[in-house]
């Protein structure tokens, strides 16, 4: 028994000694067979520096391996750069022009075509006038063309009252007084008032993005009217009460003077936000109105009667105002 479990054993010991001495053999020969092919056809060897500073050539895009019929027509339309050395100034550099803003409302600077103003203030009487009236308040109202940022033309009406000094009317009150004995005027008051149609050339020689500044001046049309009024009492008549007795101002002589004129001044203009087109506008201009001066008559035998001369005088005033152009 003892000698048969022996040689089954050494059966078995012989026979994996034997098969692990064939594999070995066998991989021994397909390495000397693979050694022998490369001995006979050796690759060239490899420069990786010559690799490396060879001049990259895109003249040949199908060296990239890239043969879709489709990605061929994209790198054939793709742009061309040109790397050579040939090249030593880069394109030139495109021109561009003043952007045009032009349309129906805006000129070509990008400045608005039409302007609109509205103000008021007060006025000064200067020269000859000053030595009958004074100071009162007056009101204003344009639309002007531009035709650039900085020339335009506006169209305007102004509306200029002044007062009547107290020793004038004191001379005007003894006089009416004295022309008729019977009227007893107790008191009376008086205003003038001079409204006006000019064409007014402007020039905006600073602008910025918040002020400005420009030069005015214009020519028109001047009427002036003055006017005497004393107090009477009357009946008036409410819808709510009925007749009723009354007190108001009534005129007893009045005259009127149409003139040629002129104006010439400087203002100043204030931009509360860039975004937005209105400003802020204060100026202040001289005012001379070339009225035709008639004599002091009032002996009723001539055909006018003219107890205030100085209605008729060339006027002179300093109008300031201010207000809103948009």
């Amino acid at each position: 028994m003892h000698t048969t479990i022996t040689g089954n054993r050494l059966h078995r010991i012989l026979g994996r000694t034997a098969a692990v001495t064939f594999f070995a053999a066998a991989g021994t020969l397909g390495l000397h067979a693979q050694q022998s092919a490369g001995t006979a056809s050796p690759l060239p060897p490899v420069n990786i520096k010559a690799s490396l500073v060879t001049p990259l050539n895109l003249s040949t895009p199908d060296d990239l391996g890239y043969s879709s019929s489709t990605g061929s027509a994209e790198t054939a339309s793709a742009v061309d750069f040109n790397l050579s050395s040939d090249v030593s100034q880069p394109p030139p550099r495109r021109r561009y022009s003043r952007p045009n803003y032009s349309d129906s409302h805006t000129n070509a600077d990008g400045s608005a075509k039409y302007t609109f103003l509205v103000g008021g203030g007060f006025t000064l009487p200067t020269g000859g006038t000053h030595n009958y009236a004074t100071p009162s308040w007056k009101i204003q109202a344009g639309v002007g063309r531009n035709f650039n940022k900085t020339f335009g033309v506006i169209a305007q009406f102004d509306y200029d009252k002044f007062g009547i000094q107290t020793s004038t009317l004191n001379n005007q009150l003894a006089l009416y007084n004295n022309l008729c004995p019977t009227c007893g005027f107790p008191q009376i008051s008086g205003n003038v008032h001079d409204w006006s149609f000019t064409l007014n050339p402007i020039v905006n020689y600073y602008t910025s993005d918040t002020l400005g500044a420009y030069v005015v001046g214009g020519l028109g049309f001047y009427h002036k009217y003055t006017n005497f009024t004393t107090p009477v009492t009357g009946t008036c008549f409410d819808p709510y009460y009925g007749y009723y007795q009354c007190s108001a101002n009534q005129s007893i002589d009045w005259y009127t003077s149409n003139a040629f004129g002129v104006n010439a001044g400087l203002g100043v203009t204030y931009k509360v936000s860039r975004f937005a087109s209105t400003r802020f506008y204060a100026e202040a201009r001289y005012v001379w109105t070339d009225n035709k001066p008639r004599p002091f008559d009032v002996s009723g035998t001539t055909s006018y009667f003219n107890a205030f001369p100085q209605a008729s005088a060339r006027t002179t005033y300093i109008p300031v105002t201010f207000g809103l152009r948009f």
